[in-house]
């Protein structure tokens, strides 16, 4: 845990590779989704959305209740340009059992909508969004925009 901890730190200051190798050292110890998909956040930030993706599935493997992983890979899809097939792993991902932020699948399902020119279901997301974290900022800003747009 102390390891992984401490590659979460490395990644949040932009040390992506000693992040990766702490992550690494942190699975060889006892795998973890945490780790898996940790490692994967940082592959992503050096480009590697390939990688990021199969060390998502591995998370999911080992705990196929934790919901990151799923979002994630919807995120890397889009990002892809793949964003059809992104939509079933969101949708996986607010069905999750062990998932927080629960909302983030919603936000991104809605923001891909948007982009989409499909206002309505754009709108269901963020509700959604809204549904699970109160007063969130992002999907309140969206909705007002949204329905400017609609009506």
């Amino acid at each position: 845990m102390e390891l992984w901890r401490e590659g979460t730190s490395r990644l949040l200051q932009g040390d992506l590779d000693e992040a990766v190798a702490l992550f690494t050292l942190s699975l060889e110890e006892e795998p973890s989704a945490e780790a898996y998909t940790f490692r994967g956040w940082a592959f992503s930030f050096q480009g590697r959305l390939d990688d990021a993706i199969e060390e998502c599935r591995k998370a999911i493997a080992t705990d196929p209740g934790f919901g990151n992983p799923y979002n994630d890979i919807g995120c890397y899809l889009v990002e892809m340009g793949r964003g059809e097939e992104a939509i079933p792993w969101f949708e996986q991902a607010k069905r999750a059992s062990r998932y927080d932020p629960r909302h983030f699948p919603y936000l991104n399902l809605g923001r891909l909508h948007a982009s989409r020119g499909e206002l309505t279901e754009a709108l269901v997301e963020f509700e959604g969004a809204l549904a699970e974290n109160p007063g969130d900022p992002i999907a309140t800003q969206f909705i007002e925009a949204l329905r400017l747009r609609v009506n």
